[in-house]
């Protein structure tokens, strides 16, 4: 169970790129970073908006001096500190990923993401070589995977309690792109192919459906897929507001993924089901401390977070207990945990704890891109089955 006691030699320097006043992620960044003592925010370029990033990373407790008008600014003004920025997170709009991160790297700044990563899988090859040669990590903000719930999952599969996986089903749908609001500027740069890149809900919300299916089942691979995406909003074309995946995978099992921003009515949930050849799993971040366990023959049972007849794996990450929720800012809390703790092990040249230790870094946000690349490539061709790549 973590308690709050700390991992890692010291608390990294940390700074922000965006995540602003006005900005939708900031604040869950802030919240995951900020709660073991692992990370203390010492600087931000904030906004877009010079004086409005300066007065709000103030009012966060960043010295003055310390809250640039520029990522170029951030990197020139710690670069030169003795107690300059150890980690840098990048929460700004898709198109500014690459160059950022690359720039963060090339100045000996670990960096964290946000997702999708980059636009194209040679740009992320291109940076995992980078963060190579300089020995530093790319974490990637992937936050619902810190549930431990679904590291129940995933130890369930592992020991084989459901036998042979074959199907795969999921969905992440919300209502709140229903209607033609394409005046709100989170939505705008959201479906606007140069600042989004290929894809509006496959990329924003099906990346972490995709990344959290292989967080429960890293030993299948996808084979092939058919992608049929659309833009119910025509304004939004050619960007999808709503699409559908199939994929086939390498053990015979069949997958099943919905995404969707204009289902009208629907606050935002995520649902996975995955079923085996003796039993099924499914949970749900609308209910995050429940899984369902369905063995064939018998009684449905509901598995609760905390409870001393849940895998090691999910107690580990456990941090309330039993008789309390955990929530979404529990999950993104242990994301950064686990973060901070390969920028440590790295930091210390531990490379053999690298070797086992679970984070999302530059191969998820990898994998995350090539599936993407898939996906929109199935579908610009009609719809049509086409080999993984």
């Amino acid at each position: 169970m973590i308690n709050g006691e700390r991992t890692t030699s010291r608390p990294l320097r940390w700074g922000m790129v965006g995540g602003g006043r006005t900005g939708q992620v900031g604040y869950k960044h802030r919240t995951g970073a900020l709660r073991d003592g692992t990370y203390q925010l010492v600087a931000g370029a904030f906004d877009l908006d010079a004086d409005r990033g300066r007065d709000f990373g103030v009012n966060l407790g960043v010295a003055e001096d310390r809250c640039y008008t520029t990522y170029q600014d951030l990197i020139a003004g710690e670069t030169g500190r003795e107690d300059g920025v150890d980690v840098v997170s990048v929460a700004t709009p898709n198109f500014t990923h690459f160059e950022i991160t690359k720039a963060l790297l090339n100045a000996g700044i670990h960096v964290i993401c946000e997702k999708p990563l980059f636009f194209t899988v040679a740009e992320c090859e291109e940076v995992a070589a980078l963060a190579a040669e300089k020995g530093l990590i790319v974490g990637v903000t992937y936050g619902f995977t810190g549930h431990p719930l679904v590291h129940q999952m995933a130890a369930m599969v592992a020991k084989g309690m459901l036998g042979d996986i074959r199907i795969v089903d999921m969905q992440y749908t919300h209502g709140f792109n229903a209607g033609d609001d394409d005046s709100a500027d989170a939505v705008k740069w959201r479906t606007n192919p140069a600042t989004a890149g290929a894809t509006f809900v496959l990329g924003d919300i099906g990346t972490h459906l995709y990344y959290l299916s292989e967080v429960v089942l890293p030993h299948m691979q996808i084979e092939k897929l058919l992608c049929d995406r659309k833009a119910f909003i025509p304004s939004r074309a050619p960007l999808e507001d709503h699409a559908t995946v199939l994929m086939h995978y390498d053990n015979g099992a069949r997958g099943r993924l919905w995404v969707s921003s204009v289902n009208a009515g629907n606050m935002g949930s995520q649902r996975y089901r995955f079923v085996g050849s003796k039993a099924s799993i499914e949970w749900s971040d609308s209910h995050p401390d429940q899984l369902i366990y369905q063995v064939q023959g018998e009684p449905e049972r509901i598995m609760h977070h905390g409870m001393p007849y849940l895998e090691a794996e999910s107690l580990a990450v456990d941090r309330m207990g039993a008789l309390h929720t955990e929530g979404l800012g529990d999950s993104w809390s242990n994301i950064y945990l686990w973060i901070a703790q390969a920028i440590d092990a790295k930091t210390r040249g531990d490379e053999d704890f690298l070797k086992t230790h679970h984070y999302p870094g530059i191969k998820a946000g990898t994998e995350g891109v090539r599936w993407l690349e898939n996906c929109v490539r199935s579908a610009d061709a009609g719809a049509a089955w086409v080999a993984y790549e």
